[in-house]
């Protein structure tokens, strides 16, 4: 007998969301100078949750002033102490007002309610917390004796993470005493407006961190303004090498989160029921809309009958619905234009002969939504197995020595994450020394804490976000 779950859907009750946002400048929602705004909705349902404003070039200039007078007026001057009890407020109010952003990210976002309320918003506090702690201390984060901050920093975060991505940023930019002007990602910018409110809220001086709102070309202008000291970008391999071109020779500092096809390699001797649950975690939590999302499975021979058979067991339970349903394990694609590219490149991996595989499951009518697929047979030559899909597709791959498994998943022009799945220790530490990835779980996947650094090699990215390595981005140290 198969006992279904009954719907528990969240109320929406304690969100109130305006029905047109302006831009966020020197503490004060202000209108965009041109009059062009655009929609953002709710991937789920496809119905629109808000108009948002279009920030031009001069809305940019206008942040970026803002920033620049905050800074040297205020925010450069402020005792560090007095710096690190703002943050301690912001990350006091987040917690206060969590289930308002966790049913707003979930609306805006498409991601299960369950991940936004018990991952994205207090990992999102969390790092607040953290950093506060050290807004007094960064002689002690090893950025030389004298630590100073860089200045205004331009900051542009994805969809995938909207309100976690913007903590990663915000809160190591603030606690080192810079300012801020940043640009959320244009299908969800609902939490970081919010975000603004809490700013307000905690009193944090007016101009010390500015939202602008808008596309590409927003962001373009952020990269390219001459009063930015420093770039904190998290998004597209490709747009990143394109900000890393746009700076060169500008004397701008820059960290760039970028693009993973992390490996998750499963030796005969795993845990193997364990492993079943990390593989499920690395590929479709938050629909697989994670830059470390463990896409590629690399599987010992002798255990991949056994593995593949549970993981479709396990896989066929997982529940596709309302992302506002407390139940639902797997929530809406993000935009249409992502679910365009999903099913873009798996088609490739039916055309190159591997071989698909769904559960039975019946996705909703209206929305943007992708079952949770994996294809076995996969060759290293597949699109699939080389491209970021960024959705929920699991490209599975075999090994016969541990050798073998290293060089498979080192092939590859990324290098931001991967796994290793054993029961021996010193085969970890033989394999992480290996490895060519900025992050390795052990018997584990998609594991955050504020304190722990996070970043690729390669065409993943420069430098680290988070922990005591995270500090020295934001930091020009050493001088006397």
């Amino acid at each position: 007998m198969t006992f279904e779950y009954s719907p528990a859907p969240e109320s929406t009750a304690i969100v109130d969301i305006s029905a047109q946002y302006g831009l966020f400048i020197n503490g004060k929602f202000v209108a965009a100078k041109g009059s062009k705004t655009f929609n953002t909705i709710n991937p789920a349902t496809e119905k629109v949750l808000s108009k948002i404003a279009y920030a031009q070039a001069s809305d940019v200039d206008k942040a970026v002033v803002a920033a620049r007078s905050a800074y040297t007026k205020v925010w450069s001057k402020m005792a560090p102490q007095e710096r690190g009890k703002y943050l301690f407020r912001i990350a006091r109010i987040m917690q206060e007002r969590a289930r308002e952003f966790a049913v707003l990210e979930t609306m805006d976002n498409g991601k299960p309610i369950r991940e936004t309320r018990d991952i994205d918003v207090p990992l999102a506090a969390a790092h607040f917390f953290y950093h506060a702690g050290w807004a007094d201390k960064l002689k002690y984060a090893g950025a030389g004796d004298n630590p100073r901050p860089h200045g205004v920093v331009g900051q542009i975060i994805p969809w995938n993470f909207p309100l976690l991505m913007l903590a990663w940023k915000v809160a190591p930019a603030l606690a080192t005493g810079n300012t801020v002007v940043l640009k959320p990602a244009e299908t969800t910018p609902l939490t970081a407006l919010l975000f603004a409110e809490v700013c307000q809220q905690a009193g944090l001086p007016t101009g010390v961190v500015n939202i602008v709102t808008g596309d590409g070309a927003t962001g373009s202008a952020l990269v390219n303004h001459p009063d930015i000291d420093k770039i904190a970008f998290t998004g597209s391999t490709g747009v990143g090498k394109g900000i890393a071109r746009a700076i060169a020779g500008t004397g701008k500092s820059a960290t760039l989160e970028l693009g993973g096809k992390g490996a998750n390699i499963v030796f005969d001797d795993s845990p193997i029921d364990q492993t079943v649950e990390g593989i499920v975690s690395g590929i479709f939590f938050n629909q697989g809309h994670v830059c470390c999302a463990g896409s590629r499975l690399l599987v010992q021979e002798n255990v991949h009958d056994e593995l593949i058979e549970k993981l479709k067991r396990r896989i066929s339970q997982i529940r596709v619905g309302d992302p506002l349903d407390k139940n639902t394990d797997l929530g809406a694609i993000n935009s249409a234009a992502q679910l365009a590219r999903i099913k873009e490149i798996s088609s490739s991996g039916d055309a190159e002969g591997a071989h698909r595989w769904s559960p039975e499951c019946t996705l909703p009518e209206k929305g943007f939504w992708y079952p949770p697929t994996i294809f076995t047979g996969v060759t290293q030559a597949n699109r699939i197995a080389q491209e970021e899909i960024f959705g929920p597709v699991l490209s599975v791959l075999t090994f016969r020595t541990p050798q073998e498994a290293i060089d498979k998943a080192n092939n590859t022009p990324y290098g931001l994450s991967a796994g290793v799945w054993t029961e021996k220790g010193s085969r970890i530490l033989w394999a992480a020394k290996q490895l060519k990835a900025g992050v390795i779980w052990a018997n584990t996947f998609n594991k955050f804490d504020p304190a722990s650094p996070f970043g690729g090699y390669k065409e993943s990215g420069w430098g680290r976000e988070g922990g005591r390595h995270g500090l020295a981005a934001y930091l020009k140290g050493g001088e006397k």
